[in-house]
């Protein structure tokens, strides 16, 4: 079916923002339309209030003005996940006009009035954020397919690369897709596995939607599900009584540590497992109370290495 001429016209309104100055006979050219076509386009946008200069002469062509009102944008996808996903973990690459997140910025700054435009552009061209060395920033098209996936409840065909680079494929029902300490999350139900799993987005290599659909479960807390999943099921496990009562301690205990138990009154229990005792023990110094490793020796072991480190340095 042929666009319509509104379809057309924002088309044409989406060109002349990537390329201020276009001239009528290229637009008509990006767009397949003659000359005349394309000019009635340029008409139908100043109808619509949009302030669509002309300049003549051998260096013209058409530019969107700066006014009052602002211009509809047209994002692809691809920009429009880009930009909610840097809000969500922070974007390095905001200069790089060839980035989804630089073209749909670049975009915005071309609607601003010129003197706020100025400013953003300084800011843009200029700033220099410090790099989050933990931060891992998947495909946005590759995220795009797992939220589309997610909100239809479409089951999924993904390959994956583990850290230690062995790859599979598997198919999988897609509960949610989760952002936590920089790094996003497919929470799902891997059916060559059959048990809940936690995939990291970065590491997925490919995926694509399958016709089949799936029942998520009632009442998910993803963020929930996520942290108690990556506390359970890694090589070390470790037992921490604190001599707290829990409701103390929960606020400063993250769910990806383990799960608390009360003992008593006065005493309570972190339970749980990890891949790093090293790790574990530092994010133990952070406990408001005292603390003893009951369970884990790769644990106590490092604990108390981490304890004589510390005194060692308060000499």
């Amino acid at each position: 079916m042929e666009p319509s001429p509104t379809a057309r016209a924002l088309l044409a309104l989406e060109l002349l923002q990537a390329g201020p100055g276009i001239t009528a006979d290229r637009l008509a050219a990006k767009l397949g339309v003659s000359e005349r076509a394309a000019r009635r386009y340029i008409g139908i946008l100043r109808e619509a209030g949009i302030p669509v200069e002309s300049v003549r002469g051998p260096y013209g062509g058409y530019r969107v003005g700066r006014g009052l009102r602002l211009p509809p944008l047209l994002f692809t996808a691809t920009e429009a996940l880009g930009l909610v996903m840097a809000v969500l973990d922070g974007h390095h690459d905001a200069a790089d006009p060839a980035d989804p997140v630089g073209s749909a910025l670049g975009k915005l700054v071309r609607a601003l009035p010129e003197a706020v435009a100025a400013q953003a552009e300084a800011v843009r061209r200029t700033a220099a954020p410090a790099p989050d060395r933990g931060a891992a920033r998947p495909d946005p098209s590759t995220t795009a397919t797992l939220v589309q996936a997610c909100s239809a409840a479409r089951r999924v065909s993904l390959t994956y690369r583990s850290e230690a680079g062995t790859e599979w494929s598997t198919d999988a029902d897609p509960w949610a897709v989760v952002v936590r300490h920089g790094r996003w999350y497919l929470l799902c139900w891997s059916h060559s596995s059959a048990a809940r799993r936690a995939y990291r987005v970065d590491r997925i290599r490919s995926v694509e939607l399958l016709p089949d659909g799936f029942e998520p479960p009632a009442g998910l807390d993803a963020v929930t599900v996520l942290e108690e999943h990556l506390a359970a099921g890694w090589e070390y496990a470790v037992e921490v009584v604190i001599d707290a009562p829990r409701a103390k301690v929960e606020p400063c205990v993250s769910r990806a540590l383990g799960r608390l138990e009360e003992i008593d009154a006065d005493h309570c229990c972190l339970v749980g497992t990890t891949s790093s005792p090293w790790w574990y023990a530092e994010q133990l110094t952070a406990l408001p109370s005292p603390f003893r490793v009951v369970g884990g020796p790769e644990l106590r072991q490092c604990t108390r290495a981490l304890g004589e480190r510390l005194l060692a340095a308060a000499g």
